[in-house]
């Protein structure tokens, strides 16, 4: 048990594992610190004197630039610490690490379906694809409620997904392609037993433009793929006549689909059919030491059984994508990392912003200054294999181990995107205590530090900050996070599914001008 932590040796500062009042000692490795200042926990006190525009070192990587002398002993924070601009030397693929030993004989009990995919739940979805016929999916999946699901006991639920784009936009321009994509992985998600597709009629985002973009078929036990005529179930409201007409006719289809996603059962499926998205969301300074750190581990179990972990917020990778160039497969995955990470460099430029307006009021409170430092903090959640693609938002991830997706750091938007991409479970770490679910798929909440586990039991699943407050190690609390996320693919509930969480938080990017 440690009051403060050295992540690093050529670190200037160290962590502080508990509050910490002035005047108290800390011990260090090599060195005592006497406090100059009361420090909280998750933020940052100076080990050496820093002078001003110095670099200042976490993790070995620099997160910033004194902004004003700093003493050994201070809290180092916003009021002397600034994010300034990097000068980084890439290194591309020069420390690919090697692949983990194979790990056989891990499996969960899931869904199989027909394309070969593996499903952790069994929905039905009522999809719409523009703004204008929301409601009706809405409306749809609110009529299918517990007690009127209850003689289908495998049909874990009818779902609405809407959203407010679809018209507006240039048709087949690159806000409708990225819609395209993300309707188009929740209508073929492996949790997804079945679905209806409903438009209102005149809309840029055609029904049968996705069909066709996205080469649609229906799914699971209603149709196979490989059979002929087995297009999506369409419904216009124009053609029906109206809303009412279309909510009636999509609950007949929806009623029809019920008995036939309801014969799909749970059998042994290899774990390396889980494809876990990683997120956080509500960092703060514990993260990247307890619950980041052990969910790396238990990324690396995934992909050592031939699992994939896709490691989103390209935002919160930003000052940090050089740790990944070096653990790029090849030269061209680390280019196409660069690539996105320019991108957003022009992209936040155009609406006068910067990458460091990502960090969060409650970040900041909970000890992450800069953009850099979250970063660092933020992409040991991907764990220490090698990176073996770069895709784009919602976009089918087809790579085994390590993907990186393009997507913004707003949870329900990044989060979208990689269950589109095909993520079957989800992990998301938090340290001020986010609430998030997002159906089809299970959300598994991990909490950064004890304090907030256990004030919000009932939102968190499991508890990393027992790393600090019980010593506990991030291998020993890694190992149990992949037992857990192997249970929860097998049907356990998490707490956002206990809750009813997750049917509001769809809410694929927009990009680009609304017309």
């Amino acid at each position: 048990m440690r009051d403060a932590i050295l992540l690093h040796p050529d670190d200037l500062v160290c962590v502080a594992a508990r509050d910490l009042a002035a005047g108290a000692t800390v011990e260090l490795p090599t060195e005592r610190l006497k406090l100059l200042d009361d420090v909280p926990q998750g933020h940052k006190i100076a080990r050496a004197f820093v002078e001003p525009g110095q670099p200042v070192l976490k993790w070995g990587q620099t997160i910033g630039f004194a902004s004003a002398p700093i003493e050994p002993g201070r809290w180092v924070h916003s009021h002397n610490l600034a994010i300034g601009a990097l000068r980084q030397e890439y290194e591309k693929s020069t420390a690919i690490p090697d692949d983990p030993p194979p790990l056989p004989g891990y499996s969960f009990q899931g869904f199989r379906r027909p394309d070969g995919r593996a499903g952790t739940r069994n929905y039905i979805a009522v999809i719409s694809n523009v703004n204008c016929s929301a409601s009706v999916a809405r409306y749809v999946a609110d009529r299918f409620t517990p007690d009127r699901l209850r003689e289908y006991p495998h049909v874990d639920g009818v779902l609405a997904f809407s959203h407010g784009n679809g018209c507006g936009m240039e048709f087949g321009g690159e806000h409708h392609q990225i819609l395209n994509r993300v309707m188009g992985g929740m209508a073929r998600h492996p949790n997804i037993g079945g679905y209806v597709l409903v438009g209102l009629g005149c809309e840029t985002g055609t029904l049968g433009y996705l069909i066709d973009d996205q080469r649609l078929v229906q799914i699971s036990g209603v149709n196979s793929p490989s059979s002929a005529g087995n297009r999506p179930l369409v419904l216009s409201m124009q053609d029906l006549g109206g809303t009412q007409k279309t909510i009636n006719e999509a609950a007949r289809l929806v009623e029809n689909l019920l008995p036939k996603v309801n014969a799909a059962r749970r059998e042994t499926i290899p774990a390396s059919e889980i494809v876990l998205g990683l997120n956080c969301g509500g960092s703060d300074g514990n993260s990247g030491i307890t619950a980041n750190a052990a969910l790396g581990v238990a990324s690396d179990l995934l992909v050592a059984c031939g699992g994939t972990a896709i490691l989103g917020e390209t935002t919160e990778i930003y000052g940090a994508e050089q740790l990944l160039t070096r653990r790029a497969r090849t030269p061209e995955v680390a280019d196409k990392l660069l690539d996105r990470i320019r991108w957003w460099e022009w992209y936040a430029g155009v609406f006068g912003c910067t990458p460091d307006n990502n960090p969060s009021p409650g970040n900041k409170a909970g000890g992450l200054t800069t953009i850099y430092e979250k970063s660092l903090g933020a992409i040991v959640k991907g764990g220490t294999t090698a990176l073996s693609d770069v895709v784009l938002y919602g976009e089918q991830v087809r790579s085994r181990g390590l993907v990186v997706m393009d997507t913004p750091g707003l949870d329900p938007v990044s989060v979208t995107g990689i269950v589109a991409g095909g993520a079957n479970v989800v992990a998301f770490t938090t340290g001020r205590g986010s609430c998030f679910g997002f159906k089809p798929a299970p959300v598994l909440k991990i909490a950064s530090n004890t304090a907030m586990y256990e004030r919000m039991q009932d939102d968190m699943d499991l508890d990393a900050g027992v790393i600090l407050s019980q010593g506990r190690g991030v291998a020993e609390v890694g190992e149990e996070m992949f037992a857990r996320i192997l249970a929860i693919a097998s049907g356990e509930r998490t707490k956002s599914e206990q809750l009813g969480l997750g049917d509001a938080e769809f809410q694929p990017w927009i990009l680009g001008p609304v017309l």
